[in-house]
């Protein structure tokens, strides 16, 4: 122990010693129980700290810690010191009492905190009664952790000795329980860290390139995607709206040897007529009256590299004379122009309109699009993905979440009403509907009640058959008299419901001899959607 002024103890007789190591004791056992009985560390040990002051006359206890890097002791815990005070109040390592006792591993004692110099006041100390400061290092197994400290009046009942040895076991208590808290908080971090990363690993199995689906048709698509993606073939990606042929494009992209070229996209249907052709190969200064200045178009901007051209089937037949030119001899003219360039472009091309038929009707080039359509790739709708529906709603409902910072989770029934849902809008309308939920729901469990104000409609709503009309009863009483009534429905349950869905299921599948797709077509509903009433009623045929 470092003392600035060594002073002799005075002996106390054998009654006084035994009253005062059980006082002692009895102090320290209050304290261990604080520390144990609450999940706020910060709080205990500030009780902890007023329990010193009321028993031992220590004035202004302060608990120091180590900042992370081991440069400073910084205030963790204090009693009776200001907002300003608890700010200044920290020391470097070596500076002042307090930095000594953490650098010498020691205790520090001054006796008369008004003439010594190691005593730097930063907390306005000399402003009150205290006369002596104790500080004590925490050590624990890695060595010093921090230090506490305390400042002693007049009326103490304790002499330095006493406070050295009680303020090394009270540190000792709460450097324990700070051990102890900060390892439970590491742990748990390493815990949401490992979750975090084992579900983004488990997500990442049915991901291709960003797309997500682990179903038997997507396979098949990935499959051709990782075939024809190192060459140059031209490939049309075909899907209703909404089905990712923009995503399917840029992987066909990440995938081929052109990866580190340019990727240049347009959409042919929502630009006019006038525009898309300048826009596909760029115009001549003059070349038209808003025509300023010469400017490139997507083919040019795309050498070397890939172009995307979405809905290729709303181009007009003069653009397609010019589509398929470029295609076949790969070079141009720009709008105005009469030079002729050259260019090196992978087409990707997307649609969503029937192209076969639009050649039968002669408003797409038969040419062209034997063309485009040297490697076709169907992208199947969501509503014949089912497999893929719950892989997507986890999705994009963790990456909302993330990104709103809130936290949800669907109950069985909310499940079961989205994986019921068709889809008519594909991934499109499920992005939009998760982010919808992610922004209206409260946080916590989201029940299927709560689905009717994120959906486009109400979907339960919309398989809910017609309320029955009032029933005409035609009977006769014992005269042989005929008595005609009118009688109320009776309202419909969800039980009664379902059974008289499952009961027409079953009649549709006697029907059919057991073939679910035209059982499905009788009752209006889709090859996935029977499948999993089938399974839902668990309706054995």
């Amino acid at each position: 122990m470092i003392n600035i002024k060594n002073v002799p103890n005075n002996e106390d007789c054998k009654s006084c010693a035994l009253t005062f190591a059980y006082n002692e004791i009895s102090l320290l056992y209050e304290i261990a129980v604080i520390l144990s009985s609450t999940s706020n560390v910060s709080e205990s040990i500030e009780k902890g700290m007023r329990m010193l002051k009321r028993n031992s006359y220590l004035d202004r206890c302060t608990l120091f810690m180590f900042s992370d890097d081991k440069s400073q002791l910084e205030l963790y815990a204090s009693i009776d010191l200001t907002p300003q005070q608890q700010k200044m109040a920290v020391y470097k390592l070596g500076e002042g009492a307090t930095g000594l006792a953490a650098k010498s591993a020691e205790p520090v004692v001054i006796e008369n905190i008004r003439n010594n110099i190691n005593y730097l006041n930063k907390i306005g100390t000399m402003n009150t009664k205290s006369i002596s400061y104790v500080a004590v290092p925490i050590i624990q197994d890695d060595g010093v952790i921090g230090v506490l400290s305390a400042n002693t009046c007049e009326k103490s009942v304790l002499d330095f000795d006493d406070v050295v040895r009680m303020l090394t076991i009270v540190g000792s208590l709460f450097g324990g329980t700070l051990a102890t808290q900060i390892k439970f908080n590491k742990e748990k971090e390493d815990l949401t860290e490992l979750k975090i990363y084992y579900k983004d690993q488990a997500l990442s199995q049915y991901k291709f390139e960003n797309i997500v689906g682990n179903s038997r048709k997507m396979q098949l698509v990935f499959n051709m995607l990782e075939t024809v993606a190192p060459s140059d073939a031209t490939i049309l990606v075909r899907g209703e709206t909404g089905t990712g042929k923009e995503l399917i494009a840029t992987a066909v992209h990440n995938l081929s040897k052109r990866k580190n070229g340019p990727f240049i996209k347009l959409n042919c249907a929502a630009i006019s007529e006038t525009l898309l052709e300048s826009e596909l190969f760029g115009h001549e200064k003059g070349a038209f009256t808003d025509a300023k200045e010469a400017r490139k178009g997507r083919f040019e901007l795309a050498d070397g590299g890939t172009l995307f051209l979405d809905e290729i089937g709303d181009i007009t037949p003069s653009l397609q004379v010019k589509l398929l030119r470029i295609l076949q001899e790969q070079e141009f003219e720009r709008v105005g122009g009469n030079k002729t360039i050259k260019t090196n472009v992978r087409l990707v091309a997307a649609t969503n309109r029937n192209l076969e038929q639009m050649v039968k009707n002669g408003e797409f080039r038969e040419d062209l699009f034997y063309r485009i359509n040297v490697i076709p790739v169907n992208l199947p709708p969501l509503r014949e993905r089912y497999e893929d529906v719950k892989l997507l709603i986890e999705h994009y409902l963790s990456k909302f979440t993330k990104e709103h910072r809130k936290q949800m989770t669907f109950s069985k029934s909310a499940l079961e009403v989205l994986l019921d849902y068709p889809w008519p809008g594909n991934i499109r309308e499920l992005q939009n509907t998760m982010e919808r939920i992610s922004l209206i729901c409260p946080n916590g469990i989201i029940e299927a009640e709560m689905l009717n104000h994120v959906l486009p409609f109400n979907y339960q709503k919309m398989y809910m058959p017609p309320e029955p009309e009032a029933v005409t009863i035609v009977q006769k009483n014992l005269n042989n008299t005929t008595v005609v009534t009118n009688q109320p429905p009776q309202k419909l349950t969800s039980s009664s419901l379902q059974n008289m869905e499952k009961e027409s299921i079953i009649q549709a599948l006697i029907e059919h001899r057991g073939i679910q797709t035209k059982a499905a077509t009788q009752l209006g509903m889709t090859a996935r959607q029977i499948g999993y009433k089938i399974r839902k009623y668990e309706i054995d045929f």
